[in-house]
């Protein structure tokens, strides 16, 4: 049986930052933390979400100071969320089809936590791969022609 998402996310505090926040003072909390991303919240509400690949290609690749860069400049706006009562595989689909590694969780518009790939090195990964072969599979099964006789 498939793990939701609340279970993953049960020990976990939210770990948020204002959008004022600079890139430097999000990627400590990140490292404080032992994470890859922060959800950016706006009087309670989720607005947005930063990674430390925000924080590399889009601060540090080109030059800019994190010290002064704000993380509602660098930011993705809106993010795709996750409810916490939904089972664990629907993070995984949105990861893959998006080519994420974090999604946030969120209840009402309230961030209760986040998922990511890490979390997947249990039993839905190998289930998920499966279902993921399967559908490939199908895919190349070429179509067979239907003789109809009148």
């Amino acid at each position: 049986m498939s793990r939701t998402i609340r279970t993953i996310i049960e020990d976990q505090a939210p770990v948020t930052a204002p959008g004022q926040t600079t890139v430097a003072d999000a990627a400590r909390l990140m490292q404080q933390h032992g994470i890859g991303a922060v959800m950016v919240v706006e009087n309670g509400k989720l607005v947005g979400i930063v990674t430390e690949r925000d924080a590399l290609y889009k601060v540090m690749a080109k030059g800019l100071d994190a010290e002064s860069v704000r993380i509602v400049d660098v930011m993705t706006r809106n993010p795709q969320t996750v409810h916490p009562d939904k089972p664990f595989e629907d993070a995984l689909r949105i990861m893959h089809a998006s080519s994420f590694r974090h999604v946030p969780v969120v209840e009402g518009d309230r961030p209760v936590g986040m998922v990511s790939a890490r979390d997947a090195l249990g039993p839905e990964l190998e289930a998920f791969i499966h279902a993921l072969l399967r559908q490939s599979r199908i895919a190349d099964i070429p179509a067979i022609p239907v003789r109809r006789d009148q």
